[in-house]
């Protein structure tokens, strides 16, 4: 079999869904797709038109990656990465253009190819399980929420992923690719004893990117008006026991970043149970400064919701370049109890330092993430590995209450009047103002329902 499909397309084109249905027939072992188109680019803008491949049953992968030749091999034993290898069941199956970005001014003309041969292929025999490293205890661990691999549109696979992670000496990392879950295949034979790996997905949506943490199946992230809306998927995702977190929310958006900043007015945070602040370097692109200042207003409307990091990783970075990660204190070193955690904003966010807050009142202690049951509390913070010239600031709904300067280790507390706060953090930043530590919030008043 061999079909080809071409169109033009325009600015009215663009962040649409354009679906090639083509039938394969019994006894096909290989199937190949190649989307070609032109322009590359106008006036320095790259288009991005992405595939996303259904068989008869489903999804069967995405390449979310840029450039204007996508080519697609998918058999029994292998596939390209973003695709799931497999046997080719006959039937309808789509190959669907997905036009992040078609730039006005000059029309983009693309041709789809698809073919098939009967080539005997092996089919893959699956690994035994084996042992997914060694559980841990009660304690706090370093890693990273948010991160990518060639899968979709990074430069690195999964084993340099993990090296970098294990060289950084995280004990987590999410493998987070876009709009695919082929980077999920084998994931539970990844965890060793040194380092936990955990699976999700990035939902690269047209106007807002989330994450999927613990979920294994595909999340259809394509927003349809009238039928399929994004607290649908965050209702979807929950339902699944995984967590939904709005990534990097007033990121630069399109051209430049094709859907990076969050335009979901519905979820703005909506049901969303956490929001990733710290994208990256804490002064790089993704306006971090800003999203932390968001954070902060939505605690200030009264909603609990969790701050999270990630390094969205796309490639090796020089040991010097320090992006923010989670610690989180979990029951234990796997990737439910890790989730269950951040979900209760049991974390704090750093590119270096401890930064720990607790809170008693009445009797009763507090950590980041619990509610004091009174008004009037003491608040401890407790710091380590701080740099020359670092000022700590103590927030309550969202205002500086102190701030000094610190030595690089060391512990102060504060005497909160009756009715004073609803939530504080704790913040620690270098001598140039830029965020080193921020903590989730302690609250005030009744426990979370």
């Amino acid at each position: 079999m061999h079909t080809t499909f071409s169109g033009l397309l325009t600015e009215r084109d663009w962040k649409r869904h354009i679906s090639h249905t083509f039938d394969l027939p019994p006894g096909a072992t290989r199937l190949t797709i190649r989307l070609r188109f032109e322009p590359a680019e106008v006036d320095g803008v790259q288009n991005m038109l992405c595939l996303t491949l259904f068989d008869p049953a489903g999804f069967r992968g995405a390449g979310h990656r840029g450039g204007a030749q996508h080519d697609v091999t998918i058999d029994a034993a292998q596939a390209t990465p973003g695709y799931l290898a497999g046997p080719l069941p006959a039937g309808q199956w789509d190959a669907v253009i997905d036009t992040h970005m078609i730039m006005p001014g000059v029309p983009c003309r693309y041709t789809l190819e698809v073919a098939t041969s009967g080539t005997l292929v092996e089919a893959r025999v699956p690994a035994p399980p084996v042992a997914g490293g060694r559980i841990r205890g009660r304690g706090w661990y370093r890693g990273d929420l948010h991160a990518h691999t060639i899968h979709s549109d990074a430069d690195w696979d999964i084993p340099d992923l993990l090296g970098a992670a294990r060289a950084r000496g995280l004990d987590f990392v999410t493998i987070t690719d876009h709009n695919t879950i082929a980077h999920l295949d084998g994931i539970e034979h990844l965890t060793t004893d040194d380092l936990l790996v955990m699976g999700g997905m990035e939902l690269t949506t047209f106007w807002g990117h989330a994450l999927s943490l613990g979920t294994r199946r595909w999340i259809d992230w394509r927003i349809r008006a009238g039928e399929r809306t994004m607290p649908q998927i965050a209702a979807e995702i929950a339902a699944e026991g995984g967590l939904f977190v709005i990534a990097h929310p007033l990121s630069p958006g399109d051209p430049q970043c094709t859907g990076c900043d969050w335009r979901y007015v519905e979820m703005m945070p909506g049901v969303a149970p956490a929001v990733e602040v710290w994208n990256g370097l804490w002064d790089g692109d993704s306006n971090n400064e800003a999203a932390l200042a968001l954070w902060y207003e939505w605690l200030n409307w009264g909603l609990r919701i969790v701050a999270t990091a990630g390094t969205d990783a796309h490639g090796p970075a020089p040991a010097e370049v320090q992006p923010g990660f989670n610690v989180v204190h979990a029951t234990r070193r796997d990737e439910v109890s890790i989730l269950r955690a951040v979900a209760r904003g049991r974390l704090y966010l750093s590119c270096g330092p401890l930064l720990e807050l607790t809170g008693e009142c009445g009797g009763t202690s507090a950590m980041i993430g619990d509610v004091l049951p009174c008004g009037a509390a003491t608040i401890r913070a407790r710091w380590r590995d701080v740099p020359a010239n670092a000022r700590l600031r103590l927030l309550t709904d969202g205002s500086p209450l102190s701030e000094d300067a610190v030595p690089p280790e060391g512990e102060r507390s504060w005497e909160i009047a009756e009715g004073a706060m609803r939530w504080c953090v704790a913040e620690v930043r270098g001598a140039n103002g830029a965020l080193l530590a921020v903590t989730n919030p302690i609250y005030s008043g009744e426990p979370k329902p």
